[in-house]
């Protein structure tokens, strides 16, 4: 028997094979279509055709694998069609079904991507790191002094048996890992959580949320930084939004400043918000401090930069008219529902 007749001899035992089932179907993928089905080997025999020969030869294979493969799809769709429909037996289709409760994102999580999507839209890409750092990205590289209070223990939670290793106190340190890792220019920001030990009460608490950016290239300046933070109040806040900024300070940026946004004092939330003046501080920012870019391998002389961090709780607070902090870490479902229809 030649190799042609071998062909026709497959073809006609592909047709004559009964597939009554599941087990059967997979008997038939194996003999036929499997990695060592009977119709591999017959491709394996193309050295001993004339070349001649040869073509006539790929196509009769070829029609004998598609033949195969088409019995095997419509089997295989029949089978499932069948089971299908015994799944669904003694099942009343038109019984009414259960209500499903939808449920929404949390007020910090709607913030935290508002603030995310500004900040993306004008350039910045964010940067994620480990909340459980160590002293030298969390403090050391930042420039905080070795006898600052923050690194006490009564204020920044260190690992049991630990001085080096610690929840870290403010997303400061990824910007300080992007800048030991990464060539500038450097645009980013780092929205997470950060903890610090101080009393839990209706304004304050152990853990909250930040979102921290960083620009660094040549020859950048504190009249960019004003005028990128006044883009993001006006798309935060309102199209009409005034700031201000008041000198501060802050171990990693010099000069340092504080910016406050224009709530009014029309409503009782704006007074009480603001304690009656009508501004609201809701960032700190500053120029990188040089000591800052030289520890984390950065020539300042060659490049600048700024920095600022936002505070999520009372950006939420202040947009959802929220007067406990803790309502935001209780998981409480009925002050969550609130939130059920927002993005």
């Amino acid at each position: 028997m030649d190799i042609f007749d071998k062909i026709d001899q497959l073809a006609g035992e592909i047709d004559a094979f009964v597939i009554d089932g599941a087990e059967s179907l997979e008997q038939f993928r194996i003999k036929y279509l499997g990695s060592k089905s009977e119709i591999k080997d017959i491709f394996g025999e193309i050295k001993q055709v004339p070349n001649e020969q040869k073509k006539e030869f790929g196509l009769k294979v070829n029609a004998l694998k598609t033949q195969a493969e088409e019995k095997f799809e419509a089997v295989k769709e029949s089978i499932s069609a069948q089971s299908a429909k015994v799944s669904y037996a003694g099942v009343d289709l038109t019984a009414p079904t259960e209500s499903i409760t939808l449920g929404g994102r949390h007020p910090i999580s709607i913030v935290m991507n508002r603030i995310t999507d500004i900040f993306s839209r004008i350039g910045f890409v964010v940067a994620e790191e480990r909340e459980v750092e160590d002293d030298w990205h969390n403090f050391t590289a930042m420039n905080t002094p070795e006898n600052h209070p923050a690194r006490d223990m009564q204020d920044t939670f260190y690992i049991k048996d630990s001085t080096i290793n610690l929840l870290r106190t403010h997303t400061s340190s990824v910007q300080s890992r992007v800048m030991t890792s990464t060539k500038p220019p450097i645009r980013i920001i780092a929205p997470g959580r950060v903890y610090r030990n101080e009393t839990i009460s209706a304004r304050s608490h152990c853990q909250f949320h930040q979102v921290e950016g960083l620009y660094i290239d040549k020859k950048v300046s504190f009249a960019d930084m004003k005028q990128t933070l006044l883009y993001f109040a006006r798309e935060m806040y309102g199209a009409q939004t005034d700031i201000r900024l008041r000198p501060s300070f802050f171990p990693f940026t010099e000069p340092s400043a504080e910016m406050d946004v224009w709530l009014g004092t029309e409503t009782e939330s704006a007074r009480r918000l603001t304690k009656g003046t009508g501004w609201l501080e809701v960032l700190g920012c500053g120029m990188v401090d040089p000591n800052v870019l030289q520890n984390c391998g950065i020539d300042p002389n060659e490049y600048s930069g700024y920095a600022f961090g936002i505070g999520i709780e009372r950006s939420a607070m202040q947009m959802y008219n929220i007067n406990d902090i803790r309502l935001i870490f209780e998981n409480d479902v009925r002050f969550l529902k609130q939130f059920s229809s927002l993005i």
